[in-house]
């Protein structure tokens, strides 16, 4: 189970003063990490839902693509050396029920399944670029 999370892009007032124009940003450091196979934006103190992982308490994750900061962004290829998102794992759980149901016309064939998929909770304590 994948939570969306509130995108919160930067926060840019424009002042024009005689013919000059000032831009201001304030924005806060993210980075993009991978982990479960899908890739997440997280900056310090989000909560995500990932895939389930096999940790307890306090965690590293390496696999870094991308981080971004207040003087620009900083791209891997794949991932950045020695970038890394120390996090700690809250809770693990499994996702609410979804039921399958196939079946096989004209034939009497039909089967009915449920399918939990397991998840973990992490928030996102530091990122170290």
């Amino acid at each position: 189970m994948v939570s969306g999370h509130k995108r919160t892009g930067n926060a840019c007032s424009t002042r024009s003063a005689s013919s000059q124009k000032k831009v201001r940003c304030f924005s806060i450091m993210f980075a993009i990490i991978e982990t479960g196979g899908k890739q997440y934006q997280v900056k310090e103190g989000d909560e995500i839902f990932v895939e389930k992982l096999d940790v307890e308490g306090e965690f590293t994750i390496d696999k870094v693509i991308m981080v971004g900061k207040d003087d620009g962004a900083v791209v891997g290829a794949p991932y950045v050396d020695g970038a890394s998102v120390k996090a700690s794992l809250i809770k693990n759980g499994k996702a609410k029920k979804v039921t399958v149901f196939t079946y096989k016309p004209k034939k009497s064939s039909k089967r009915k399944m449920g399918h939990r998929q397991p998840y973990s909770k992490i928030k996102i304590e530091a990122i170290n670029a």
